[in-house]
């Protein structure tokens, strides 16, 4: 087919394309207790969008990089995901991504406003987002999304309390922000079949997990965990690896 010719809309939307590069990440802040290895400094999170910067990259929310990508641009750019709603993000993560002109995608916890990370049996205990805080990074031009209500691994839920951690924690979110959420994650990473159709029957346009195993597709996107141990090295690394492993996506060009 000669390369003038287009597509139609549908058959566009429907031609796999790589998978994108999404980067998880959690809490920014000390790293002494760390556990579950959920932590990164601000100065290692400064180096690693320095290294990001200099490979003519950009973090950017999950929602402007499939926006970028349904247009057949954003090659260039990468997914910057934070987990759980950690309060230290609006001091220690928002002035770094400021300085390297990134922006972010915020999986927020609606039903545990101003609480804590109970859900980790190890500690050690951080404080997570107020409403408020939440508003706070939705105005310094960062993209909220859902954790869910409460951070239960979904595949575990019965119907009712599967419905409520998709569909109602959307409605709160939007309620908060006054604006529209479309990004869903999935906690602990985990998700089947049952958990993908609830997360889209409630309505969002992507969902994020870590490794979706089989299942594929705009709501199962894959993620690249980032600790305090990557270096350079480390996230060359990463990176190429992700893009090797990785099936193309339906949906994604």
């Amino acid at each position: 087919m000669p390369s003038s010719v287009e597509f139609p809309a549908r058959a566009r939307a429907l031609v796999p394309g790589p998978v994108p590069w999404i980067a998880m990440y959690h809490s920014v802040g000390d790293c002494s207790d760390d556990p579950y290895r959920v932590t990164v400094s601000p100065d290692r999170l400064e180096r690693q969008l320095r290294w990001l910067r200099r490979r003519g990259l950009r973090g950017v929310s999950v929602a402007e990089l499939l926006a970028a990508r349904a247009r057949g641009a954003g090659r260039d750019l990468v997914g910057l995901t934070f987990d759980d709603g950690y309060a230290d993000f609006l001091g220690n993560a928002l002035p770094v991504l400021a300085r390297w002109e990134c922006t972010a995608t915020l999986f927020v916890l609606p039903g545990r406003l101003g609480g804590a990370n109970d859900w980790d049996p190890l500690g050690p205990r951080k404080p997570l987002l107020t409403a408020d805080g939440i508003r706070r990074a939705a105005a310094a031009g960062m993209e909220i999304g859902s954790h869910g209500l409460t951070h239960v691994d979904l595949t575990r839920a019965d119907d009712t309390r599967l419905k409520a951690e998709a569909a109602e924690s959307r409605a709160v979110l939007e309620e908060l922000t006054g604006a529209p959420v479309t990004g869903f994650c999935y906690p602990y990473g985990t998700v089947d079949r049952r958990a993908v159709a609830a997360v889209r029957e409630a309505g969002y346009g992507y969902a994020c997990a870590i490794d979706p195993g089989r299942l594929s597709g705009p709501h199962v996107l894959p993620r690249v965990h980032i600790g305090q141990n990557d270096t350079a090295v480390r996230l060359f690394l990463k990176r190429r690896l992700h893009r090797l492993r990785r099936r193309p996506v339906e949906g994604l060009r």
